[in-house]
């Protein structure tokens, strides 16, 4: 299959989005917002429909409605004492109701929607590449750059803000980046792969560390192991890539439990040998 240009491009694409993932899906649950990227991905279909109806390019729609939900549900958490999980679930409905209403009012039958939901690895292109490209390295800079005031707003925003950091800003930045990133891969990975990727290789990288850097080092080795590993086993056993690769990344999760149990336990029997 390497011989193949369109394989070519969908494992360099794949290990280009895996580590991208891998770095803000440890952002996203180490702030405990795996319910936001849920509720951006889905108001997108509201830029869809409205880009579709409008005869827009829906992807830049989306994106717009991206990064203005996911820049709205922070405002609403931040000045309005609105909960952060009852504002995900207002831009979550409401992009839905968009969506669903202009897809009916547009004229004849629009049949990229299906896409969307489940994605297609396949069919990344060379401008995909470069799209992936240089997000991941924008992200990876402002990453490197303001690792430290990036820890402390994912751990404890409040004590940042005592102890006058860019709060604000940060968030701010971290919540573009994350619509933008999910905007750029939900036509090719879909919704069920995307919602994986950021949120099952960061819990395999909790399952053995609390420390931010390692975390991110981590999650992104099992990202991209479980998700080129994933497309390998796909393109062997012809089964859709998406699906194999959730579930490759599930029985990452389920060993990663295994293995730390028996630490735990190894650990507990030689600590009462010691004391015998």
């Amino acid at each position: 299959m390497i011989e193949y240009g369109f394989f070519r491009n969908a494992l360099a694409g794949i290990v280009i989005i895996s580590i991208a993932a891998a770095i803000i899906g440890t952002y996203i649950v180490t702030r405990r917002l795996v319910s936001i990227a849920g509720g951006v991905t889905h108001a997108c279909f509201g830029g869809l429909g409205l880009g579709y109806f409008l005869g827009i390019n829906p992807v830049m729609m989306a994106g717009a409605v991206a990064v203005a939900s996911s820049l709205g549900v922070e405002w609403m958490s931040r000045r309005h004492s609105v909960r952060q999980d009852s504002a995900v679930a207002v831009v979550w409905a409401l992009g839905m109701a968009i969506g669903v209403l202009f897809v009916f009012l547009t004229p004849g039958y629009v049949p990229e929607l299906n896409t969307f939901l489940f994605g297609n690895i396949l069919t990344i292109g060379r401008d995909d590449l470069w799209a992936f490209g240089i997000y991941t390295v924008a992200l990876v800079t402002f990453y490197t750059v303001f690792f430290p005031v990036v820890t402390a707003c994912a751990f404890d925003a409040d004590f940042a803000r005592v102890r006058r950091l860019p709060v604000t800003a940060v968030t701010t930045v971290m919540s573009v980046f994350i619509a933008v990133g999910i905007v750029l891969t939900i036509r090719l990975v879909g919704v069920m792969l995307l919602m994986s990727m950021i949120s099952l290789p960061q819990m395999v990288a909790e399952t053995f560390t609390s420390r931010m850097r390692p975390m991110v080092l981590s999650a992104t080795a099992v990202s991209v192991a479980c998700c080129t590993g994933g497309l390998m086993l796909a393109t062997l056993i012809d089964v859709p890539c998406s699906a194999l690769i959730v579930l490759t990344q599930v029985a990452a999760y389920a060993m990663s439990r295994v293995v730390a149990a028996g630490v735990k336990t190894i650990k507990r029997h030689r600590r009462a040998l010691e004391q015998e």
